[in-house]
């Protein structure tokens, strides 16, 4: 048996199965099981049911059930993550599938287009040699993906979070947070000159599905940060211009931000908008991380909230954690205006959820919702 995965069957620790999230890793390496298995053996709300080496032995085990969250390796023999996706969804709709690669391009594009067959999420894969630190990252990055992600599965808001309670009432659905959803009241005084989208876990299904249904008309700059590692966010950028009707690729410092066009901060490297004499441009570095995340959506949302004072318009879409809280705040001081994803939409309802029980947000709607609420903004603006 490998390391870090207990006995299913083990008398003692029924209960303790029932309740904590079932996973199942698959890859072709033994060692990587075993090295991931160990990370999360700590945890008491993940258990390791499962441990299997390609993707036909994948499909095989989900026909017994029982499996909360899958780790999902892209490269195998006999049947690779790519081709097995849809056949472990059709088994189990509810299954949320972590996408594991390599940084590569080829890896990066086939993550991304298996975001858009059903995966959930994705994580670089880690190695042997993993240095100490990046492994400490990537476990903690890893263990939330799973536990955020097989409470979604089970249809619940969270495990083992404090004060975390389930609402009733009827503006407010089950959630992470204690407080149901608080509006302000909508509109700013000003005409939007900047639209700012942030979004984590389920954010690149997210964003191909809200710039494919907004036209791009609306007469401003958009400036996204997605939680991606390098890589992997040119290629979404390509994805979500190729695939809409919108004009958009990765920032580089330096571009003068330009009306109907998508800016896409690039990985492990925060963006920021600054003043110029040409007018906005973007600013790339690699200062500290914030919210254990490189780029933070708090970053970009304080730059746009000092450099456009008012007249921006920001959207929180799926995500975990509250990366863009604090950010929204000094947006919201500053006259802006802020709307986010809804929970049933979600995938994770953390980062829009921080926002919308925080009352920083004037609507919280579905993305089509999302898309009509800003379609009309900027009509009404134009008036």
């Amino acid at each position: 048996m490998i390391a870090g995965i207990k006995n299913p069957e083990k008398g003692a620790q029924a209960e303790t199965a029932d309740a904590a999230i079932r996973l199942m890793l698959v890859d072709d390496s033994a060692i990587i099981r075993g090295l991931i298995a160990r990370m999360v053996s700590d945890d008491p709300d993940i258990e390791v049911v499962a441990s299997v080496g390609d993707g036909a032995q994948a499909v095989k085990r989900m026909e017994q059930g029982n499996i909360d969250v899958i780790v999902l390796d892209i490269e195998m023999p006999v049947m690779d993550g790519l081709t097995a996706l849809p056949k472990i969804i059709a088994l189990d709709p509810n299954v949320k599938i972590i996408m594991a690669s390599t940084l590569t391009e080829r890896n990066a594009d086939v993550s991304i287009r298996a975001l858009g067959m059903g995966a959930a999420d994705y994580v670089p894969k880690p190695t042997s040699t993993t240095k100490i630190g990046g492994a400490s990252d990537f476990r903690r990055e890893l263990v939330e993906k799973i536990k955020s992600l097989g409470a979604a599965a089970r249809g619940k808001s969270s495990l083992s979070l404090p004060g975390a309670t389930v609402k009733t009432e009827k503006e407010a659905p089950k959630s992470l947070y204690p407080k149901p959803v608080a509006l302000r009241r909508a509109g700013i005084a000003q005409p939007p000159e900047i639209l700012a989208v942030g979004c984590s876990t389920g954010g690149p299904q997210a964003l191909h599905a809200f710039f494919g249904a907004l036209k791009p008309d609306i007469g401003v700059p958009v400036v996204v940060t997605q939680h991606m590692p390098p890589t992997f966010t040119r290629i979404l950028a390509e994805h979500i211009a190729k695939d809409s009707e919108w004009t958009g690729a990765e920032a580089q410092d330096g571009d003068v931000l330009q009306p109907n066009r998508f800016y896409m901060a690039p990985g492990d490297f925060h963006m920021v908008i600054e003043a110029s004499p040409e007018g906005p441009v973007v600013r790339i570095n690699q200062d500290p991380k914030e919210n254990f995340c490189r780029p933070a959506v708090d970053p970009m949302f304080r730059s746009v909230a000092k450099t456009y004072t008012g007249k921006a318009l920001a959207v929180i879409l799926t995500g975990m954690g509250s990366d863009g809280l604090k950010g929204s705040q000094a947006l919201i001081d500053a006259g802006g205006t802020l709307i986010a994803q809804d929970e049933e939409s979600s995938i994770v309802w953390g980062m829009p959820g921080a926002v919308s029980t925080a009352g920083l947000c004037t609507a919280v709607l579905p993305i089509n919702g999302l898309v009509d609420r800003v379609m009309q903004f900027f009509r009404r603006n134009r008036r």
